[in-house]
């Protein structure tokens, strides 16, 4: 809601988490007038990490700033599935297989340490993405420009380095279909709630949520959490507030 205009204005919320083999367990939603790369940027301030995201533009000068990039599998495996379901590809199916056999490394890696899975994707990733870029380079040659098959493959040609640099580092995922899932309590929830009252309260809403979330990924209830923390408040020392924090959090008798 926009008060005092008697009207409703579109924000967004963005979400950054740790990957599933990271130590620290924690998601921060961030709730903004727009959409644009620079509140990804304002977010992100001196970081120059790896960005495990899609394709969205924003993101762009995060990456000529000295952001790595890191492409999502799951978004370009999608592309071969919505050609599949339509039935306007004979080989789309090929490529989902292709791609299906990554998935297939990364489930038998899930439960490995970073240095075992690092190892398992040489021997056996590797060689797959290898073989997957050379079929698609091929196929490419054969689907006229412009059309819908062609559309698919292009999207993971051109992004080939980013889609691949999992493959050298055994802490990262192979998607980031880990922030789609943490996003997806706002997209069921949006068709309940329908607006924030404004700007304020969604950035209030998101720090909650945040901390709501980041009890879950930690083990924790989250009633249980925000219960003990908003009892401890008034009297915790600011120096030790760290302490209550989800992934810090220990529950008092």
């Amino acid at each position: 809601l926009a008060p005092g205009k008697k009207t409703t204005h579109r924000a967004y919320l963005w979400a950054y988490a740790t990957t599933p083999y990271a130590g620290l367990q924690a998601v921060v939603y961030d709730f903004s007038e727009g959409r644009g790369g620079q509140h990804a940027r304002d977010f992100l301030g001196e970081w120059r990490g790896k960005l495990v995201c899609d394709d969205y533009s924003g993101y762009k000068q995060s990456f000529a700033n000295g952001v790595t990039e890191i492409g999502c599998m799951a978004h370009a495996r999608r592309k071969f599935v919505d050609l599949h379901v339509a039935g306007k590809s004979q080989i789309a199916g090929q490529a989902i297989e292709l791609i299906g056999q990554l998935y297939q490394v990364e489930r038998e890696a899930r439960s490995l340490t970073a240095e075992e899975r690092q190892r398992l994707r040489d021997t056996r990733a590797r060689p797959i993405a290898g073989a997957l870029h050379r079929w698609m380079l091929a196929h490419r040659e054969k689907v006229p420009n412009g059309s819908a098959t062609a559309k698919a493959l292009d999207y993971s040609l051109k992004r080939w380095a980013a889609l691949t640099r999992y493959l050298d580092d055994g802490g990262l995922p192979i998607d980031n279909n880990r922030v789609e899932n943490l996003i997806r309590p706002w997209a069921l929830g949006r068709s309940n709630w329908l607006f924030a009252g404004s700007l304020r309260s969604g950035q209030r809403a998101a720090t909650i949520m945040s901390l709501i979330q980041c009890a879950k990924l930690n083990g924790h209830e989250p009633y249980a959490y925000l219960k003990d923390v908003l009892e401890r408040l008034p009297t915790h020392k600011a120096s030790q507030l760290h302490e209550l924090l989800p992934h810090h959090w220990q529950h008092t008798a």
